[in-house]
């Protein structure tokens, strides 16, 4: 890697792999706070995916970054992107990066996950070295470039960013195998120098893609590096190439260096620090020889870590001195617009809310209907009927009120394939349509004349009643202004063949309710109809209609208001259509299941005028 020298810069763009929404706003809040002009990933490869685009926020503007499924397709469409950041697990992260690695446009990639096997680790690597290409990894955070690039989540937070000075170039190269520890010397580097100019975590497992001797030669050839500072740990060798590197001359920059580890010797067998790397193993590998090694070689290494930025502190003031490094003042720091949600955390802005919800709640550990939670539901002396008394009455009715909702939703289910809904399902069914097209299909025909008419009837039943009309004068009056009466008539029933399902509502209820006075009022207007023709008696909506005005009455559970705006907004309607659903979908299926064909009308049953 002698022949490389600066990788990165304010135009560097990257190939991001493995969509993670965090770690690339992070790059792209970095690239606005260092006052770039375009962001630096150009694409996003989602394996298996079939394009499209993420947005995400580059400044205060939103913006659309293309997605591809495959590599080659993404590099294709980006020719100019030359860094490959690759966020698949340990078991795809050998394959994808080696597919990367063979597109000649791709001169640098970052493999961020743990525990890829070695054997692969060493493909990588010699095919990298192979074709003059450059591997951080695996395990590392990656590495970046201040005030031009940054690899996902290197150098953390925008706060420690803003805190370290990484939207500016320092003059130092630091380079070192911990992401985690690469951190705290930006911010010993930010206190100690004018900071950073290129920083290196090349990773924690025993064969990192690329080692520290690797970049500090090519810091060697970055005229704005002025001071390589290295950050070593115990167990392995790659210090000493290091070491070769200074004694040969190849590094003549000042090199100010600490390997950690040095406790390891306290411990008497061999002691695996937090890399797969960072193991004590023979006395060559120990911090202490490694220390000694280095400051034989030239490089300067202080007496323990806690002099590293004192020492480092000395040596950046001396290039000051002797006219190597001229200080620059500072600029002034972009601010980064908060994420919505982070500023409502942080209590900057009041957001209004844009859905108002009383009847549930699932922002806890489980769901709650009304206030009661879903445990209760299932354990307790509950059924569908008291499901529907929480979410549309938002109360807990008596049980024989949730009887009496569960009679309805059984008897009103289905009426036969004859019926208007059933009819238009079950063509829309032979048409070959999905079933939430057929259950709309029957929903749409519920109306005024087909099972549309329990609110009305509970409407003008209520009002007759209410004001002690007699049921000569409702209905007559009802002529004279030419409405049909609402739940009276029907097309098959009559007086000698009444509904069955009316029959059995009006038996509940008289023996269960404590008061009928409205279903009472609704049977002597039934009476006085039948004496103008035999169909009209009190169908099933009439029925439902009434006595759930006197459900809600007798209940002493409502106010009047209450009963009111009930019959107002469609709730006794709304108990039809959900019962009708069932027979809906039922119909649906049943046409599905005996695979029948698509329906035509016969011509005979048509009359052309």
């Amino acid at each position: 890697m002698v022949k490389h020298g600066q990788i990165f810069s304010p135009e560097t763009q990257a190939v991001f792999y493995n969509w993670k929404q965090k770690p690339i706003q992070r790059m792209l809040d970095f690239d606005f706070l260092c006052g770039r002009s375009t962001p630096s990933v150009a694409c996003i490869v989602q394996p298996g995916s079939s394009g499209g685009f993420q947005k995400l926020f580059f400044g205060s503007e939103e913006i659309a970054i293309p997605v591809y499924g495959s590599t080659p397709v993404a590099v294709k469409a980006h020719q100019t992107a030359d860094v490959f950041i690759n966020f698949a697990s340990f078991r795809s992260a050998y394959e994808s990066s080696m597919e990367a690695l063979h597109q000649p446009t791709i001169r640098v990639i970052a493999v961020i996950a743990e525990g890829v096997p070695e054997a692969d680790t060493k493909k990588l690597i010699a095919y990298a070295a192979q074709h003059n290409k450059i591997v951080l990894g695996p395990a590392t955070v990656g590495g970046l470039q201040a005030g031009a690039f940054r690899i996902g989540d290197t150098a953390g937070t925008l706060e420690n960013i803003v805190a370290c000075k990484l939207y500016r170039p320092g003059s130092v190269g630091f380079v070192s195998k911990s992401g985690g520890m690469s951190n705290e010397m930006y911010n010993v580097l930010s206190r100690a120098t004018n900071g950073l100019y290129e920083g290196i975590a090349i990773g924690g497992d025993v064969f990192p893609g690329s080692t520290l001797s690797d970049h500090c030669l090519r810091y060697q050839n970055i005229p704005d590096i002025k001071l390589i500072v290295v950050l070593g740990e115990l167990g392995g060798h790659d210090e000493y190439s290091l070491v070769d590197a200074l004694k040969t001359g190849q590094i003549s920059k000042p090199v100010v260096a600490w390997v950690s580890g040095t406790c390891a010797k306290l411990f008497k067998s061999e002691v695996q620090f937090g890399h797969a790397g960072a193991k004590s193993g023979g006395a060559s590998e120990s911090a202490q020889d490694k220390n000694a090694a280095l400051k034989a070689a030239g490089a300067i290494v202080p007496e323990s870590f806690e002099g590293f930025e004192g020492i480092i502190k000395e040596t950046y003031d001396q290039l000051v001195q002797d006219g190597h490094i001229q200080p620059q003042p500072e600029t002034e720091v972009k601010t980064v617009p908060l994420d919505l949600e982070a500023a409502k955390k942080a209590g900057k802005v009041r957001v209004p809310t844009t859905i108002v919800s009383s009847i549930c709640d699932d922002r806890g550990e489980e769901p709650t209907y009304n206030n009661v939670t879903m445990s209760t539901l299932m354990t307790g002396d509950y059924n569908v009927g008291d499901v529907i008394s929480l979410l549309w009455f938002k109360r807990q009715l008596p049980k024989y009120a949730t009887r009496f909702i569960e009679m309805v939703v059984m008897l009103c289910a289905d009426h036969g394939p004859c019926v208007s809904g059933a009819h238009n399902t079950i063509v829309t069914a032979r048409a070959g349509k999905d079933l939430v097209s057929c259950l709309v299909s029957g929903l749409l025909t519920i109306g005024p004349r087909f099972g549309g008419a329990v609110d009305d009837a509970a409407r003008y039943f209520q009002d007759a009643c209410d004001r002690g009309l007699e049921p000569d004068e409702f209905v007559e009056d009802m002529k004279r202004k030419g409405i049909r009466v609402p739940g009276i008539g029907h097309r098959i029933k009559s007086k000698d063949n009444r509904d069955k399902r009316v029959e059995l509502l009006q038996k509940y209820a008289f023996k269960y309710f404590p008061s009928t006075k409205y279903l009472n009022y609704a049977l002597r207007v039934e009476t006085y109809t039948l004496q103008k023709a035999a169909n009209l008696v009190m169908n099933v909506d009439g029925c439902i209609g009434t006595l759930f005005l006197d459900l809600l009455h007798s209940s002493s559970l409502f106010t009047e208001e209450e009963v009111a705006e009930i019959v107002k907004i469609g709730y006794l309607n709304g108990l039809f259509v959900l019962a009708r659903s069932i027979g809906l979908i039922g119909h649906a299926l049943d046409q599905k299941r005996l695979q029948q064909p698509l329906y035509r009308h016969p011509w005979d049953e048509v009359l052309y005028i």
